[in-house]
């Protein structure tokens, strides 16, 4: 297809596409999917090889979020059966990360619901940082609190972050239909917030909620206007109890097509596979590690998430190898511009260069990626059954709602 080798050209050169190209990728047939994804991953062995990053979430406060994200489990008012807690302590913390990184994740993500940190939290969330640094040399840290105000950034990056998530989500045009107590400006000035701190900035979206495909071109290029190092996509979680919770739009082949649009769009980011990979790819999860370079490992915000050993085995049984902590994530224009950018701010505030690294997906007022994940043994039974449900079809059977791990007396699936 000309489109598709037009879009290799663009994607090894950095070049973007336009947004009708990045639509006719959407627009392509299923006979057509995997040249779609041969040619996607021929842009991700361009500039990440055969690497897959594993990342892990720490949920630090679960539930009684005062926002109204429709797609958030955590959202105000939601009657989701999850579990809701108070900030987890700093040793707490620090418990719950050594699992995913014994697992090989390189990236702790710290999530908290809520509307954004008070000064009180960002010091709490300091300390958390500080112990997981103490017992795990090297390992990446990025927050997830929500809205920031002013300066919150910088005590963050102070602090030992290496990177802040907040998800755009959806279009401009569309967000006021997904939430009400904030606007798509105020995530936007978050995400730049961080990147003026000097954190590595992760933001990204959720497909599955009734977008159109103009709104998804939108938000990706939004996104790529903003520059961040890393960009998760999470696919809707429907739970029970939320007013998204009918919306079961997506299929594998969907999935792959937007994942593909997006590594297009975004050639040399991060692009991370993130909430509901295992309820909506299923069995095809394998394929998307040929457009995206990092997921999540084990369970996510509010449900449970493929066993890590799966996870680890689809990835070697795959050909793709788990990223060394020694490796840089990013590519080396864009490593080496963000080592400079972290040198000029140091020297600006008169202290010696702490680093810096990419970023992660999560939650906080507007979560991301708390519409959650799932998957127990039960429903990996159902995600391999031979049948595939029409776009629309309520599968329940598929939303396992987390019962373990952080918060909890048991183990968490690491």
């Amino acid at each position: 297809m000309d489109l598709l080798n037009t879009l290799v050209d663009k994607g090894l050169r950095r070049e973007l596409p336009t947004r009708e190209e990045a639509l006719a990728v959407l627009a392509t047939s299923d006979d057509e999917l995997l040249d779609v994804v041969a040619a996607a991953g021929k842009v991700r062995r361009q500039w990440f090889g055969r690497r897959v990053k594993l990342n892990y979430l720490v949920n630090l406060k679960s539930g009684l979020c005062p926002e109204d994200c429709s797609y958030c489990s955590q959202r105000l008012g939601s009657k989701a059966e999850i579990l809701k807690y108070t900030w987890l302590k700093p040793d707490e913390a620090s418990a719950a990360a050594a699992a995913g990184i014994a697992g090989g994740a390189k990236r702790v993500c710290l999530v908290a619901s809520g509307r954004g940190p008070t000064d009180r939290d960002v010091e709490r969330v300091g300390k958390t940082i500080e112990a997981i640094k103490d017992q795990n040399e090297g390992v990446e840290v990025c927050a997830c609190l929500g809205l920031l105000s002013d300066g919150q950034a910088e005590r963050l990056k102070d602090a030992g972050a290496d990177a802040y998530n907040h998800n755009l989500n959806t279009s401009e045009a569309t967000y006021g239909q997904i939430t009400k107590t904030h606007t798509y400006a105020d995530r936007v000035d978050t995400v730049q917030k961080a990147h003026a701190a000097g954190l590595s900035a992760c933001s990204g979206l959720i497909a599955g909620m009734g977008e159109s495909d103009e709104d998804l071109v939108d938000v990706v290029f939004s996104l790529r206007g903003l520059d961040p190092d890393s960009v998760p996509v999470n696919f809707l979680i429907p739970f029970e109890g939320t007013p998204l919770a009918k919306e079961w739009n997506l299929t594998p082949q969907r999935c792959l097509r937007i994942l593909a649009m997006v590594r297009f769009v975004c050639p040399d980011v991060e692009v991370r596979l993130a909430g509901g990979r295992e309820v909506h790819l299923r069995t095809m999860q394998p394929l998307a590690l040929h457009l995206v370079n990092s997921i999540f490992l084990g369970d996510y915000l509010t449900s449970e998430g493929q066993a890590g050993q799966a996870d680890l085995d689809m990835i070697a049984d795959a050909g793709f190898t788990v990223e060394g902590a020694s490796t840089s994530s990013l590519p080396a224009h864009r490593a080496d511009a963000a080592a400079a950018a972290a040198a000029a701010d140091a020297a600006a505030a008169g202290r010696g260069p702490c680093g810096s690294a990419p970023a992660e997906a999560g939650c906080g007022s507007a979560c991301g990626g708390c519409s959650g994940h799932a998957h127990t043994a039960e429903a990996a039974e159902a995600a391999a059954e031979p049948a595939q449900a029409e776009p629309g079809t309520v599968r329940p059977d598929l939303v396992a709602v987390r019962r373990r791990g952080a918060g909890t007396d048991l183990a968490p699936n690491a």
